[in-house]
């Protein structure tokens, strides 16, 4: 059976949507631990049952229609970081 052919935009997404969500679980874990987090990383299920994965994908989709608008990320919002617009 032929393999399906994968998309240009969803598999990259994906991944970055998964990265996000395991940078704000860890900030979460970071923050409740205090001194003792060792930098633990979640397993996809708990990303998914703690929310993380929904956060991270509307971040993710968010901040790629902000670049693309032209407009910055709300990372760079949030921090006052100026595009160098030439």
């Amino acid at each position: 059976m032929p393999e399906k052919p994968k998309g240009k935009f969803w598999p990259p997404v994906r991944a970055m949507i998964w990265q996000k969500a395991q940078e704000l679980y860890q900030v979460d874990q970071a923050r409740s631990m205090g001194a003792d987090f060792k930098g633990i990383t979640a397993e996809k299920h708990e990303l998914r049952e703690g929310g993380y994965f929904y956060r991270a994908k509307l971040i993710v989709l968010r901040n790629l229609w902000l670049q693309k608008k032209g407009l910055p990320s709300m990372e760079e919002q949030q921090y006052g970081i100026q595009q160098d617009q030439e």
